[in-house]
């Protein structure tokens, strides 16, 4: 419902509409391909649309584009990272690994590159580095990375063998990849295919064939539409956990989009999403659709500060679990309803079903029918589906 504020009291000025959350739940599964799959042809744009697509599993990144992209080959991800190179996978939002769209790419370095918390002193005395040494670590793994693909450790003795420094080649080698990543967001380093069971890591303009220069403060305000846009409403702290910025630094960049972006109300919660969208999210209902999403999947990972209003009940550790891990959620018309499981077992696959709450007959059937699309997607003969009941 649209809102004039200064006539209605007990709004904030500023507020420009009032939604539920119901509203909101299915206002993003429409944004978020969740509603109505879409082709393959249109694979490339799903991944943008998302933001990316979480990669710290790389079976996470393949089954959140399965679930919003009918017909899709198995091997359609890989395919696409390493010999059409068309998706390139590097550290992205929070330091952590995402496949993004190669046209996209530029623009989203750009954007991590305002990313300065490697430079605080406190995190170089962590590490036991100086500015300086950071500067010429990030140099060196460019020029290591030019045209060839490393290992971690072939990195390494390039970097030591260039700097004349092995101390601070070894840096690199740290287990997390936190000396690895300054380099990612500065645009020298990306992921390769790998060899074997070892990573391997090249230059992102001699993989992608080019570079394109893109201003960074121009690169953010697309990042607050893109993450508006397929994640709206959102609250500033919404926005700061996702991109790993503060409350205050996260409504400052959604307020440099000027009438772009608008507040509403959301049963309380003071939310942004962007103007050209709120008559969809007004209009949004719930569209009888049942998801099962993997573990790690953006719709999951955007909404963990407001999740309780997208679940039905205090189930929230069920869901986000210790460590950062995310598990495989069933959506119910955008509701977590509870997780899911799935094992592969020779030619079949084991599907099992946790609900939080009863299900109807018709969401278990739906959910049944993903269970049996997955089996296809895996090349399963068949599907072992079950319903864990309390």
């Amino acid at each position: 419902m649209r809102l004039p504020p200064e006539a209605v009291p007990g709004y904030p000025a500023g507020v420009t509409s009032s939604l539920t959350w119901e509203q909101v739940r299915a206002f993003r599964l429409g944004r978020q391909s969740l509603t109505v799959r879409r082709p393959p042809s249109e694979m490339l744009s799903v991944a943008g649309e998302l933001c990316g697509l979480h990669a710290q599993l790389m079976s996470s990144a393949e089954l959140t584009v399965w679930a919003r992209v009918e017909d899709l080959r198995p091997d359609a991800v890989r395919w696409a990272l390493w010999e059409e190179r068309t998706l390139v996978k590097t550290w992205a939002m929070r330091g952590t690994l995402h496949l993004l769209p190669s046209s996209e790419y530029w623009m989203w370095q750009a954007a991590l590159s305002t990313y300065g918390h490697y430079l605080k002193p406190s995190w170089l005395k962590f590490f036991g580095a100086t500015r300086e040494d950071l500067d010429r670590l990030i140099e060196a793994v460019g020029q290591a990375l030019d045209g060839r693909l490393l290992t971690r450790q072939e990195l390494a003795d390039a970097v030591a063998e260039s700097t004349g420094s092995p101390d601070l080649a070894a840096k690199l080698l740290h287990s997390w990849g936190s000396m690895l990543k300054p380099p990612c967001f500065k645009g020298k380093l990306c992921f390769g295919p790998s060899s074997g069971q070892n990573v391997r890591f090249t230059s992102p303009e001699w993989w992608l064939g080019g570079r394109a220069d893109v201003d960074p403060e121009r690169a953010v305000d697309e990042v607050s539409r893109r993450f508006l846009a397929s994640h709206g409403p959102a609250t500033r702290d919404d926005y700061g956990r996702w991109w790993a910025v503060s409350p205050a630094q996260a409504l400052a960049r959604i307020r440099r989009l000027g009438d772009e972006a608008v507040e509403v109300d959301v049963e309380g919660t003071r939310c942004w999403m962007l103007a050209a969208h709120l008559s969809e999210a007004e209009a949004a209902t719930a569209p009888g659709t049942v998801n099962l999403v993997p573990a790690f999947d953006q719709y999951v990972i955007a909404a963990t500060r407001q999740a309780e209003h997208l679940m039905p009940g205090p189930f929230k550790g069920r869901i986000y679990r210790p460590q950062g891990w995310i598990s495989p959620v069933l959506l119910v018309d955008g509701r977590m309803d509870g997780v899911w499981s799935h094992e592969r077992k020779g030619s079949r696959v084991a599907v099992k079903l946790e609900p939080f709450v009863p299900l109807t007959s018709e969401a278990e059937a739906n959910a049944e029918r993903e269970a049996s699309r997955l089996a296809g997607f895996l090349d399963c003969d068949r599907c072992e589906f079950s319903v864990v009941r309390d």
